[in-house]
């Protein structure tokens, strides 16, 4: 009877050690109260967009040359027409003082003829008037017409000379503005490629060479970045942004969408993307932003600004959450309305204050497994 009492407790030692040692381990979690707040519906850009200057100018000359005058170099500001870069150009400056003078003595000698043209005309009136008197022989007036007409044509003629002559002007004066660069619009030098003294050469159609000199503004900039095709459908001109670039962290900047690329960007080995462009609402006036900036758009579709919400990051497979009920994790069905990477509408399953598991993807932190809390907490805004 010993023998049995004792083989009794030695297998009821043994069930219970088996079952303690195979018990699932109680795993500690975490939990976050769902709350009301803003939710957003956003689409952001697929790769690094660009912070760019409003306008930019990689200018050349016209023609090659001697470059003979250099007048900014890098980091000037300068003014729209202001001269940048001249060739050695004395021959053509000669040449439109050439063509200037001929106008002038061009226009001297039309004036002579059309003086002369008047003097005839006059002339001719007068001996009409008294060859209809029978004072002159209607051949002398006769003769008074014909050359006041020979004086009018070539008063004519003299004047379209004058033409002639300042069409040549216009011709030389644009032959000598080849020789020069100037600035286009207002803004900053960012570079200059050249010097006093070296040969200036344009660029040939279709082949790329350094610009004489790279213009930019330093005052106005917009973001342009790629959008995927899926997405950039949703997306209007007028729609509110949020940029945020790495030269500073921890900020975020307000803009607005102001053009859609009408074309889809179809590059190999890379998403289907459309530009999007958006200018900034306004900047502090102490930020200093440069041209070529890496930048990231996030453009918001639709706004929520009281709503019930959860963390993104805490709803499984878009349809539920972890609850801790009676010592273990159950799934929590939820209908989900907007959402982004931080936040998701929750518009059914849940109410404000119920508390969700909030270590979703801790070791063990999956639905059925014995669970107990660890700390709690509430979302961060």
């Amino acid at each position: 009877m010993k023998r049995w009492l004792v083989g009794g407790l030695a297998l009821a030692i043994l069930v219970l050690g088996y079952w303690y040692l195979s018990r699932p381990e109680i795993v500690q979690v975490t939990l976050v109260a769902a709350e009301t707040g803003l939710v957003e519906k956003t689409v952001a850009n697929t790769r690094a967009g660009t912070v760019e200057a409003c306008a930019r100018s990689r200018l050349s000359l016209a023609i090659g040359g001697q470059i003979d005058k250099l007048s900014v170099k890098e980091g000037d500001r300068v003014q729209r027409g202001q001269l940048l870069i001249s060739l050695w150009n004395l021959d053509r400056a000669a040449r439109l003082q050439e063509v200037i003078s001929s106008q002038a003595s061009i226009a001297k000698e039309r004036e002579s003829l059309c003086i002369a043209a008047d003097s005839d005309s006059r002339e001719a009136r007068r001996l009409t008037h008294l060859a209809e008197q029978r004072l002159v022989s209607a051949e002398s007036a006769d003769l008074a017409r014909s050359k006041a007409d020979a004086s009018r044509s070539a008063c004519d003629a003299a004047r379209a000379r004058d033409l002639q002559a300042a069409a040549a002007v216009d011709v030389a004066r644009a032959a000598l503005e080849q020789t020069e660069l100037r600035a286009p619009f207002a803004g900053v030098v960012a570079e200059v490629s050249g010097e006093v003294g070296e040969y200036s050469t344009p660029s040939p159609p279709g082949v790329a060479t350094p610009p004489a000199i790279d213009l930019l503004t330093d005052d106005c900039h917009y973001v342009t970045a790629p959008i995927d095709e899926v997405d950039a459908s949703e997306i209007q001109s007028g729609m509110p942004v949020r940029i945020t670039m790495d030269a500073f962290r921890d900020q975020d900047f307000a803009a607005t969408v102001r053009r859609i690329a009408p074309y889809v960007l179809d590059y190999e080995k890379q998403a289907r993307t459309v530009d999007v462009e958006a200018d900034f609402d306004s900047l502090p006036d102490q930020l200093k932003l440069l041209a070529g900036y890496s930048a990231d758009m996030e453009i918001i579709l639709e706004t929520r600004p009281e709503t019930l919400r959860v963390p993104s990051e805490l709803v499984i497979e878009d349809s539920y959450v972890l609850v801790l009920e009676d010592g273990y994790l159950r799934k929590r069905s939820i209908s989900r309305g907007l959402s982004n990477w931080r936040y998701t509408e929750v518009l059914d399953g849940l109410n404000n204050g119920d508390l969700i598991v909030g270590n979703i993807g801790d070791s063990g932190v999956l639905p059925g497994a014995r669970a107990a809390v660890a700390t709690a907490g509430t979302g961060d805004d």
